[in-house]
């Protein structure tokens, strides 16, 4: 993505980059040494990137979730399908990882994430078990939740990773300043973009855009007050083609949302 919008925007344009992984920000590197825009790169999330002084943005795109490096390393913990330390953090240089969150949480703190994020129905059961185990790498959380739910556990394997992972990186907590603080920040006609992998994250992106969209009302006469400041390009998110989905199965979830700032007179 970084490399498209380098090219678009060409040799007078000025990309800005965030990452919350280091090892992310190295690939980046590599990768955008020969294009043609003034590159500059942050290790940090898009959460703190916006404290910092920024000019007014054409365009803001974000990519949220997981990348395919991250599944596939066993030491960052990320995936089932390999046994690895449980760590699932995206920045580890800072905050606990997934064994030491486990350890120190509350079996309630525990089972309400798995419950929030993940949609386990069992969340109770499965929290209990993995309070009691201390699971210190992925093959130990795969067996606690094999304990509680036996043959359909493996079926459950993404979800509460995935719930694990959203609450030791505050994922959601994160999305919400990004959609508070982005439109902030674009241009007249600045456009955001935003890439989501699950319904959680999606849900609080078409909420968000389709407030910024609408036209507020007279709380008494429900008519228009003034015109609505953002306009949304995607009233259905884009998703990808099936021959997409078959090139690159990860992305069969992902769907992509896009508000742009109006010129108002």
């Amino acid at each position: 993505h970084a490399q498209a919008f380098a090219r678009l925007i060409g040799e007078q344009g000025r990309l800005i980059a965030f990452d919350a992984d280091e090892e992310n920000l190295r690939f980046a590197r590599e990768h955008l040494r020969e294009v043609p825009a003034k590159v500059e790169l942050f290790h940090t999330n898009f959460r703190e990137g916006f404290l910092k002084s920024l000019p007014p943005i054409d365009i803001l795109f974000a990519d949220l979730g997981l990348s395919s490096p991250h599944i596939d390393d066993p030491s960052r913990g990320f995936s089932f399908r390999h046994d690895g330390p449980l760590d699932l953090r995206f920045d580890r240089s800072q905050g606990e990882d997934a064994a030491q969150w486990i350890a120190r949480a509350p079996v309630e703190e525990i089972a309400d994430a798995l419950w929030k994020y993940g949609e386990i129905r069992s969340s109770r059961r499965v929290a209990a078990v993995i309070k009691e185990k201390l699971p210190r790498t992925t093959g130990d959380l795969c067996q606690c939740i094999e304990a509680v739910l036996g043959f359909h556990a493996r079926s459950l394997f993404p979800q509460v990773f995935q719930a694990i992972r959203i609450a030791i990186n505050d994922e959601l907590g994160a999305l919400e300043v990004l959609l508070t603080k982005g439109p902030e920040v674009l241009s007249p006609c600045g456009r955001m973009g935003i890439v989501s992998f699950h319904s959680l994250e999606d849900r609080m992106v078409k909420q968000k855009f389709r407030a910024l969209s609408s036209s507020p009302k007279d709380p008494l006469t429900g008519a228009p007050v003034r015109p609505a400041t953002f306009e949304l390009l995607t009233k259905r998110p884009l998703v990808p083609s099936p021959q997409e989905c078959e090139s690159n199965p990860r992305s069969r979830s992902a769907k992509f949302r896009a508000i742009r700032r109006k010129i108002l007179v």
